[in-house]
């Protein structure tokens, strides 16, 4: 069984593991600590299986578009599971509980830099289309949109800006 829950202070040396493990390196991991002081709104989830945490997902502020038509999303990233726990439903189970998280603190706009195949069961779409880029071409395919309250974007569009702490452990 899934349970998905949010971040305890007791969490963060297996939330640290996890990120390291599932992308092969630290830097994900460095980038969920950093963004645990800046970011403001943040979520922060860890799903429990038998016991134990075995996935993370995070959520920090967006800003959209330039000058004074700037306005605030939320960007999902990362998300890691334990790679011996992988392809059980625990990402899956985390991306919903986020999602819904988001609606909770009212962020209907959800950006995420992910696997095009993945995130659209979870309501995600192209972003580029609808007027809404991420740093270059190169990011197009990856680059995807959620609404999570029908029609929210409008006529919405910009350049997509994560915390300065992404560039940072790129």
């Amino acid at each position: 069984m899934i349970w998905v829950r949010y971040e305890r202070a007791a969490d963060r040396s297996a939330v640290f593991n996890i990120n390291a493990r599932a992308f092969g390196g630290p830097n994900e991991a460095r980038l969920v600590e950093a963004l645990r002081e800046s970011a403001r709104p943040q979520i922060s989830l860890v799903a429990q299986s038998e016991g134990r945490v075995t996935g993370h997902i995070f959520f920090s502020p967006v800003t959209v578009g330039s000058g004074a038509r700037t306005w605030e999303a939320i960007g999902l990233a990362p998300m890691a599971v334990e790679p011996e726990w992988q392809k059980q439903g625990i990402g899956s189970a985390l991306v919903r509980a986020g999602l819904a998280a988001c609606r909770g603190i009212h962020r209907p706009v959800v950006f995420v830099l992910g696997h095009p195949e993945y995130y659209p069961r979870f309501g995600f779409r192209p972003a580029p289309p609808l007027g809404l880029r991420f740093r270059g071409p190169e990011f197009d395919p990856a680059f995807m949109v959620a609404e999570l309250e029908p029609g929210v974007l409008g006529r919405r569009t910009g350049e997509v800006r994560y915390l300065p702490d992404f560039d940072r452990f790129e």
